[in-house]
């Protein structure tokens, strides 16, 4: 008994650590089948740690997402900038294709024109479809007068770019003058069939064609004869393009020889003019 007591805490240790490496022993190595204790106690906690695990990846993957989706934010607003931006540039690209014969027939006459021209832009217009009567960004303090004749750079042969007659002016402020066109129902004009020589009056209409009809009823005129302006009457200037007669037709109740006529401008479509001061 004396000894136990001795050497009791000595051999309460010794005895714990032979049970601990018993166990230490039992449970590494290798097993084929857990003890009922183990898989009750992984039955209980498998499917909270399961439910833990589950609520960490939606967490995980709502943060991931939620960047994602600023990211995706980010990158919309920059391609609608982008996609923005391109459609300027093919708006603008499609402006220059539209005007690329204008502009060619352009550069093309002020070189060739006998004429002291005054560039203009288009303001405004009246309604409708046609533009008979329209406003441009020129005044008198350009120069410009009530009067003055109105016309535009086009080709009347192939590589022949000449002066094509839109109007004159009809009223004039500091900085804007108003136009009339060929085409108003307003306006008459004389002109001269240029193979023939032979001459007539035409006028314009509400629908933007031009119609007419020529002083000697035997004038020897037909479609595709080219008309330039005469200048009788002291309107417009001579020798403007008019446009190309289209049709003749002889009514014997009057015994006249009427003629409709393709103008030379696009009268659908005038963003810039010259005028030419009288």
């Amino acid at each position: 008994m004396f000894f136990f007591k001795k050497y009791k805490n000595r051999m309460v240790v010794t005895v714990v650590a032979i049970i601990l490496i018993v166990i230490i022993g039992v449970t590494s190595s290798e097993r084929i089948a857990l003890t009922k204790v183990e898989k009750t106690v992984g039955d209980i906690f498998a499917p909270i740690s399961k439910f833990f695990y589950n609520i960490g990846k939606k967490t995980s993957n709502f943060f991931v997402s939620f960047k994602d989706i600023i990211n995706l934010k980010e990158e919309n607003k920059e391609l609608k900038i982008r996609v923005a931006e391109l459609e300027e540039k093919n708006r603008n690209y499609e402006n220059l294709i539209g005007k690329s014969d204008y502009l060619k027939n352009e550069a093309e006459l002020m070189k060739n024109t006998n004429y002291k021209l005054i560039s203009a832009q288009v303001i405004g217009k009246e309604p409708g479809n046609w533009f008979d009567g329209f406003t441009i960004d020129k005044g008198l303090k350009d120069g410009i007068k009530k009067g003055d004749t109105v016309i535009q750079a086009v080709e009347t042969e192939e590589d022949i770019i000449q002066e094509g007659i839109v109007g004159r002016v009809a009223e004039v402020g500091d900085n804007w003058s108003k136009v009339v066109s060929i085409i108003n129902e307003n306006s008459k004009i004389s002109f001269k069939v240029i193979r023939t020589q032979d001459g007539g009056i035409i006028s314009g209409s509400v629908d933007g064609k031009l119609t007419g009809y020529l002083f000697d009823t035997k004038a020897d005129v037909m479609k595709g004869d080219k008309l330039f302006t005469s200048g009788l009457g002291g309107i417009f200037i001579k020798d403007l393009y008019l446009g190309e007669i289209t049709d003749v037709v002889k009514k014997d109740e009057n015994l006249m020889k009427n003629i409709y006529i393709e103008p030379a401008v696009n009268f659908k479509k005038l963003y810039k003019v010259f005028i030419i001061s009288n």
